[in-house]
């Protein structure tokens, strides 16, 4: 099925990097590992390029259950799933009801500390990311090629630009770090095996993610040049425009003009709306024109637990059993919505909001008790139906990709860096968008049969933000930037407590898991921790 081919090679790669320090990996089978088997031909480089792509989707080389991390269940290590309940678990956005799952009530109280499974999971995936990237880099260079006998010039053009592509890869994979444990192991091609890499802080690997990013950007496709599910120019300049609208909370020196130039020039790559706002949540969303990047889904190829079939199967609710409207089994009521993302969409003016898929019944808006799942209100916004109502092949393994980057975010960031690079701030209530930001989120709004706005503040923006992108991994993130997360805002159940109290500042990063620091002695604890 659909755009599958790419990541079936993740087992190819497994074997092939060296362990690091920073954490341990099983070989499944050495004897089919061989780099010089795999790298023989120019299709074993296409193939071990998936690799790299598949650690994103799949956290093994068997069943959903496996996981190449050795100690470290598949469930708390998916990449997807882990990125999801770190940006959105932890705010106000949704409760998991199951909290004797290992890890997760912490998160969604506020209250992990660094012996949080889902954390180590969260970390030893992504720079699992960084080790199958490295064995690429260094799999790859003319001397290998050369060495190897492949000298065709179009093959040579094609693997120049397998390593551009990974390269963005292993860049979006310290972003991830940067933003959430606020400190990486450092490690690239030239970095000696088996070494424990240096730590670098946030002003660090913003240098390293802006230099190599920018780097690559004139070798990279042109954007949705490239076959779906590999990255282009766009994804890089998405990930840089990430970072500069961010630029503050990492380094403390504001790049908004950055990330509006970044923000157009993605507008320029061709994307447009989907539009249908519900079609980018389908089980056929790989073909929506608004898609940047996607984790791909697959209820055959891929089956995994990562982010969409946990939050298909979670979005069934425990009293209306709509699985059957949303084309899997469900999960007994898994998800709901925390009170305050409810309230986001209260008044007449969101009443034909298409975003607006949340189903109340006889629900009750509080949640006393996390684990009554009859108690607040569920959500149907993403789906294992196509955009023609055609169920996925799975009812538990779920086709729809899910959403990293796409144009409505872009559209978004752009109008909150230009306010603030005209001196808005957080706490001023005046109109600072212009015409243009403007017009970028009128077109969400009307995308969404919601009523156009004259004027928009900073505040607007961020409920806006919620509005549009809510379950989609940005809540957290979008929360500490506007200073929200820890204080001065509260949701019901942050801090452990009922209505929500104030957190310790330390929450706005998460601790370096306490297994990895006994690995690495180079790594150095966050500050509270």
């Amino acid at each position: 099925m659909k755009k599958v081919t790419l990541i079936l090679s993740l087992a190819l790669m497994t074997g092939l990097f060296s362990c690091t320090s920073d954490m341990d990996v099983a070989s499944p089978d050495e004897s089919l590992l061989d780099p010089e088997v795999l790298f023989s031909t120019p299709q074993g480089y296409k193939q071990a390029l998936a690799g790299v792509y598949g650690n994103l989707s799949l956290t093994g080389t068997r069943d959903a259950g496996s996981s190449f991390l050795q100690g470290i269940d598949a469930g708390t290590s998916q990449y997807g799933r882990c990125l999801w309940y770190l940006q959105d678990l932890t705010t106000d956005e949704v409760v998991w009801s199951y909290e004797g799952d290992e890890g997760v009530a912490e998160l969604q109280r506020n209250t992990w500390g660094a012996a949080n499974p889902i954390l180590l999971g969260m970390f030893s995936r992504t720079m699992a990311e960084v080790a199958l990237a490295n064995d690429f880099l260094r799999q790859s260079t003319p001397q290998k090629l050369a060495g190897r006998g492949i000298t065709n010039p179009t093959d040579l053009a094609d693997i120049a630009t397998y390593r551009q592509e990974v390269r963005v890869l292993r860049a979006m994979a310290y972003y991830n770090m940067m933003d959430l444990f606020g400190k990486a192991p450092f490690y690239d091609e030239t970095s000696p095996i088996n070494s424990s890499g240096p730590q670098y802080d946030r002003t660090q690997l913003f240098t390293f993610i802006e230099s190599e990013l920018n780097a690559v950007m004139p070798d990279l496709k042109p954007a949705r040049t490239n076959e779906y599910g590999r990255l282009d120019k766009a994804v890089a300049q998405m990930i840089l425009a990430k970072i500069y609208l961010n630029a503050e909370v990492y380094t403390g020196t504001a790049r908004y003009a950055d990330c509006m130039t970044q923000c157009n020039n993605i507008i320029a790559g061709g994307y447009t709306l989907n539009p249908n706002y519900l079609y980018n949540f389908t089980a056929d969303n790989h073909n929506s024109s608004e898609m940047i990047f996607t984790l791909q889904s697959d209820g055959v190829v891929t089956q995994n637990y990562g982010a969409t079939t946990v939050i298909i199967n979670g979005e069934v609710g425990s009293l209306e059993n709509n699985g059957s409207a949303l084309g899997v089994g469900g999960w007994g009521g898994a998800l709901r919505l925390r009170k305050q993302m409810v309230q986001k969409f209260d008044g007449a003016e969101f009443s034909t909001d298409t975003r607006n898929t949340i189903y109340a019944g006889s629900r009750t808006i509080d949640i006393a008790n996390i684990s009554t799942q009859s108690q607040g209100f569920i959500l149907s916004k993403f789906s294992n139906k196509t955009s023609a109502g055609v169920a996925g092949i799975n009812s538990t393994f779920v086709d729809t990709d899910f959403p990293l980057f796409r144009l409505a975010d872009v559209y978004l960031m752009y109008a909150e860096a230009q306010m603030r690079n005209d001196g808005a701030t957080n706490a001023s209530s005046t109109p600072n968008a212009d015409a243009t930001s403007l017009g970028y989120i009128n077109d969400l709004r009307t995308r969404a049969n919601s009523a156009p706005v004259g004027a928009a503040n900073l505040a607007f923006i961020l409920d806006e933000r919620a509005r549009e992108l809510h379950w989609e991994a940005h809540r957290r993130q979008d929360l500490i930037r506007f200073g929200k997360y820890t204080t001065g805002y509260n949701w019901a159940w942050k801090g452990n407590s009922l209505n929500g109290t104030s957190i310790d500042e330390k929450y706005k990063v998460f601790p370096i898991p306490a297994n990895s620091l006994k690995a690495n002695k180079n790594l150095t604890q966050n500050a509270g921790y």
